[in-house]
C-alpha cells in the first residue's frame, strides 16, 4: 500500500422519593460545620472544571491535526510527521485504565490533580519545542497527563452525583467531548493562522489553570478506607506493551507500511503475546487493572461492545469528512471545519437532551437503541453523498448522525457506571473508554485501507489525457491548496474520484452498530438510586 498524506491519523438500588441527590463538596474550615448536601452552585463550580478538563482531553486529539503542515515546515521534520499525533494518542489510551484504577485505590481527586498538572507541564513544553524529536517527547507527556482528565471527570461524577442525576451531567461530559472531537481542527486551523502552531498549545494553559485552581479549591471527596493494596505493576506493563503495539499497528498499517509488511506483522504478534500473558497475570492479581470479573457483568459487556461500534462509526466518520469536504467540495482546512458543524450541533441536542430525560424518568434503556438506529441512517444517508450532492444533503447526514452518537456515547458509559460496585467504578469506566479507543484506532485504519483500494480503482480509470497527471503518486501529495492550482478537467476528475470513492465506506459502520443496537435489547434497566455515593459514604461515617 502506497503512504497516503492525505489520510487522518489515529474516550443501583431502588429510589426513594426524599432522598438528596448530589452532594458537593466544599471545604470545611476550622470551627466551621461542613456544607450541607445539595448546593447547586458548589456543583456548578465543579462542574466547570470538569467540563474544562474534558474538552482540553478531546480537544489534543483533533486541534494539532490542521496545524501540522505548518509544524513540519517550522521544526523540518516532515519525516516524523505521524508521531507528533501517534505519541499523545498512544501515551493516553496507555494510560486510561492505570488512571482508572489508581483512582480506585488512591482516591480520583489527587490522581485528577496530577492528570492535569503532567497535562499542563507538556502543554507547556509543547509549545516551547525546538526540534520535532522535542515535540514528539513532549506530546507523549501531554499524553500521559491527558489520558486522566476525561476518565477522572467521569468518575468524579459517579462519585458526587446520584445515579438518578447522573443522566444531564454525563450528558454535559459527552456535548463537551463531541464539541472538542468536531471542532478541533478547525479552533487549530484559526490559531495557526492567526497566531502561531505554538499557541495550539499554550491555549491549554489558561484553561487548564482555571480547571486545576476549581478542582484543588472546590473538589473534595472521601478517601478510599482500608489499607492502601499496590498496584499490579506487571498487569499495567503487560497492557502498556499491547497498547503501544495495536495503536501503532493502526497508526501504521496500510499507510506507513502495508498490511503483510514484517513490522505490522511483528506488531500484532507482540501484542497478542502480551494479551496472553496478561489475562492469567490479571486473573492472580490482588487488584487487577482490567478486573476479569467485570467481564461476567451483563451491563459491562453490552455497553463496552456497543461503545467499539459507535467508536468505528464516530471517530471514522469524524476523520474522512474533512477529506471528502476538501477534495470534492473544494473547502479549505477551516472552512470544512466549518461545514462539520451540523454533526457538532447533533451531537450537542440528543447528548444533552437524553440526559435530561433519564434524569427525569429514571429510564435510560431506550436511548441507546434509538441511538444506534439513527446512527445507522446518517450512515446510509452520508454513503450516498457525491460530487453532485448539495452540502444541504451532506450537513443533514451530518446532523442524523451527530444525534444519534449524542443519544449513544455518554449513556452507554452511564450504564456501565450506574450497573458496577462503586469500588471498581472507575476502572470499569476507563476500560470501557479503552476498548472505545481501541476500535476507533482500527476503525480509522480499517477505513483506511478500504478508501485507497478504491481511490486507486477510480484513478486507474483515468482518462488517456489525464493519465499522466493524475496517478497515485501525485495524488499522495496532494492538498486542497495544489488542487486549486490544477487545470479544470484535472479539479474535476479529482472530485469525481473522492466523490465515488470514499462515501461507499461509511456503509462498513452499519454492520457494527446494527449488531451493536440488537445487543442495546439485552442491556438490563436497573432503577437508578437517588443518593449520591459521596453522600452515601458521608452518611455512613456520621452514623
Amino acid at each position: 500500500m502506497s503512504n497516503r498524506k492525505f489520510l487522518p491519523r489515529t474516550a443501583a438500588g431502588a429510589a426513594p422519593a426524599a432522598a438528596a441527590r448530589t452532594l458537593p463538596h466544599v471545604r470545611k474550615h476550622r470551627g466551621q460545620q461542613a456544607a450541607p448536601s445539595g448546593q447547586p452552585r458548589s456543583l456548578r463550580i465543579i462542574l466547570v472544571g470538569l467540563l474544562l478538563s474534558v474538552l482540553l482531553a478531546a480537544l489534543d486529539q483533533t486541534i494539532v491535526a490542521t496545524a501540522l503542515p505548518t509544524i513540519v515546515g517550522d521544526l523540518n521534520g516532515l519525516e516524523h510527521l505521524s508521531w507528533v499525533v501517534t505519541a499523545y494518542i498512544l501515551a493516553a489510551t496507555i494510560g486510561l485504565p492505570i488512571y482508572g484504577k489508581l483512582g480506585d485505590l488512591y482516591g480520583r481527586r489527587n490522581i485528577f490533580v496530577f492528570a492535569i498538572g503532567v497535562f499542563l507541564l507538556g502543554s507547556m513544553l509543547s509549545g516551547l519545542a525546538q526540534d520535532m524529536g522535542q515535540l514528539i517527547a513532549f506530546r507523549a507527556l501531554q499524553g500521559i497527563g491527558g489520558g486522566g482528565l476525561m476518565i477522572g471527570a467521569q468518575a468524579i461524577l459517579g462519585d458526587l452525583v446520584s445515579p438518578r442525576d447522573r443522566g444531564r451531567y454525563m450528558g454535559l461530559i459527552g456535548a463537551a467531548f463531541g464539541l472538542a472531537s468536531v471542532a478541533g481542527p478547525l479552533l487549530g486551523g484559526w490559531i495557526t493562522d492567526a497566531w502561531s502552531w505554538r499557541w495550539v498549545f499554550y491555549i491549554n494553559l489558561p484553561i487548564g489553570a482555571v480547571a486545576l485552581a476549581v478542582v484543588i479549591t472546590t473538589l473534595h471527596l472521601p478517601r478510599p478506607g482500608g489499607p492502601r493494596p499496590q498496584l499490579d505493576y506487571r498487569g499495567a506493563a503487560l497492557l502498556a506493551v499491547a497498547s503501544a503495539a495495536l495503536v501503532m499497528l493502526t497508526s501504521w498499517g496500510g499507510t506507513t507500511y502495508p498490511w503483510g509488511s514484517w513490522q505490522i506483522l511483528g506488531l500484532a504478534a507482540v501484542a497478542l503475546a502480551a494479551t496472553a500473558v496478561f489475562i492469567p497475570v490479571e486473573l492472580r492479581a490482588a487488584e487487577p487493572v482490567v478486573p476479569l470479573s467485570l467481564f461476567r457483568m451483563r451491563n459491562f459487556v453490552l455497553p463496552v461492545a456497543a461503545g467499539i461500534a459507535v467508536g468505528v462509526a464516530m471517530f471514522s466518520t469524524i476523520s474522512y469528512l474533512p477529506t471528502f469536504l476538501q477534495m470534492v467540495n473544494g473547502a479549505t482546512a477551516t472552512g470544512s471545519g466549518l461545514m462539520m458543524l451540523p454533526m457538532m450541533g447533533g451531537v450537542l441536542v440528543s447528548s444533552i437532551g437524553t440526559g435530561q430525560l433519564i434524569s427525569r424518568t429514571g429510564r435510560y434503556k431506550a436511548y441507546p437503541i434509538a441511538g444506534c438506529a439513527v446512527v445507522i441512517i446518517g450512515l446510509v444517508m452520508l454513503s450516498r453523498i457525491s460530487a453532485d450532492s448539495p452540502y444541504a444533503f451532506t450537513a443533514a447526514g451530518m446532523a442524523v448522525l451527530g444525534l444519534g452518537v449524542g443519544a449513544l456515547m455518554q449513556n452507554l458509559v452511564l450504564i456501565v457506571q450506574n450497573s458496577v460496585p462503586p469500588r471498581v467504578m472507575g476502572t470499569a469506566i476507563s476500560s470501557a473508554n479503552y476498548f472505545r479507543q481501541i476500535g476507533a484506532s482500527f476503525g480509522i485504519a480499517l477505513f483506511g485501507s478500504i478508501f485507497i483500494t478504491r481511490l486507486d480503482d477510480q484513478l486507474a480509470d483515468a482518462p488517456p489525457a489525464l493519465a499522466g497527471t493524475v496517478t497515485g503518486e501525485s495524488i499522495n501529495s496532494l492538498t486542497p491548496q495544489l488542487r486549486a492550482g490544477l487545470p479544470a478537467p484535472v479539479q474535476d476528475f479529482i472530485a469525481s474520484a473522492f466523490g465515488q470513492a470514499l462515501p461507499p465506506i461509511f456503509l462498513v459502520s452499519v454492520p457494527l452498530v446494527a449488531a451493536a443496537l440488537v445487543l442495546c435489547l439485552f442491556i438490563k434497566e436497573v432503577p437508578l438510586s437517588t443518593t449520591a455515593r459521596a453522600e452515601a459514604a458521608e452518611e455512613g461515617r456520621a452514623g
